[in-house]
């Protein structure tokens, strides 16, 4: 039966961003004990075809489910498919695009021709536990006639593959030299890209590490990890710049917008109790509403200045002001920042995804 590969396209598309999202956040969609434990074989072999077939079939069922998605191959049945079709068309291409471990070649290539995904097919592979667990799977996709439910189990799957991803290596692309324009096209997509908060404070901390070393100031900029508490770890915020061990300012970073009562707990629980005089609240868009103006302003008044700042803008000030040097210094400084072991390998697809936009546009 044929596949829409278009539809087939959006369904891992759609699938992948909830999955990202989910793995960032550092969650995952709940599944039955046993079909859990048959995912964590069949993601654990070194036989990379099953997890493929397993994608492949399941994306096959979403869309219709007269598809009988054991016979993989158009002249096995009535209602078999082109499984070597839709991988090389879809599946193949969607896993490399992500930089995801994978095979090279059409996965059917490791079975026999004509090969039927029944118990019969066992004895001629080398890892038998793993197929075992691929049909304990295949028998849940085929009793479940509910969209959702498989939709579901999709984002699962695909949510494996990702933290299989992370196991691996995944280069970073670099530009040596950045324009102005390519960094506004950039800082844009950053922002854009769901990261958990982490792409915003690390664009943040670059923008601060370039000022420091354009002007050869003698600053102490420290961050922390977008998972860490700053009242578990006694930070005032996500970024501190400090001089000779006093505090010049303190910067917390977020995506959400910031009304009256954070403001409030933020300088009950950090600002008075530290201390601290300049606080920066950098945002997506600094349009504060008037009842936080006003509290900002009470703040003021007893010697704290609390200011909002919104970071394309205030990136894109510096690199424009400090010119050719400044822009290659924070390429060099954002880059290494994302090449640390502790930076999900999504992010640096996502980089690289944007820096290929920046190369073919």
């Amino acid at each position: 039966m044929p596949i829409d590969y278009d539809r087939a396209k959006d369904l891992l598309e759609g699938s992948y961003s909830k999955a990202e999202k989910l793995f960032l956040q550092g969650t995952s969609p709940i599944l039955p004990a046993r079909l859990a434990q048959a995912c964590k074989v069949v993601f654990a072999s070194r036989t990379q075809a099953y997890r493929e077939v397993l994608l492949g079939c399941l994306v096959a069922r979403i869309q219709d489910k007269n598809i009988n998605i054991r016979q993989p191959y158009v002249r096995q049945g009535k209602n078999a498919f082109s499984g070597r079709s839709l991988d090389e068309n879809v599946v193949n291409r969607f896993l490399q695009g992500k930089r995801i471990p994978c095979s090279r070649g059409p996965y059917l290539s490791v079975f026999r021709r004509s090969v039927e995904f029944t118990a019969v097919t066992r004895e001629g592979l080398r890892d038998k536990d793993a197929y075992d667990s691929l049909m304990v799977l295949f028998e849940h996709i085929e009793k479940t006639a509910d969209d959702a439910n498989l939709l579901n189990l999709l984002t699962y799957f695909i949510l494996k593959f990702i933290e299989l991803r992370e196991l691996s290596n995944v280069p970073l692309s670099k530009l040596h030299r950045i324009s102005l324009e390519q960094f506004d096209r950039l800082i844009s997509g950053l922002l854009e890209t769901p990261s958990g908060g982490r792409f915003p404070v690390l664009l943040v901390a670059a923008g601060f590490l370039t000022i420091k070393k354009h002007m050869n100031l003698d600053w102490d900029i420290s961050w922390q990890g977008i998972n860490v508490a700053d009242t578990a770890s006694g930070a005032g915020g996500d970024i501190a710049v400090e001089c000779n061990g006093q505090v010049l300012m303190t910067a917390e970073v977020t995506e959400r917008r910031v009304d009256r009562s954070r403001i409030i707990a933020t300088f009950n629980t950090k600002i008075s109790p530290q201390g601290l005089e300049d606080y920066l609240f950098f945002v997506k868009a600094a349009d504060a509403d008037p009842a936080v103006l006003e509290q900002i302003r009470q703040y003021f008044a007893q010697g704290h200045e609390v200011n909002f700042v919104a970071i394309k803008e205030w990136l894109m000030t510096i690199l424009a002001t400090l010119g050719r040097r400044g822009r290659e210094i924070f390429n060099q400084n954002l880059t290494t920042m994302l090449e640390d072991e502790d930076v999900p390998a999504a992010l640096r697809v996502s980089w690289n995804g944007l820096v290929e936009k920046l190369t073919t546009t």
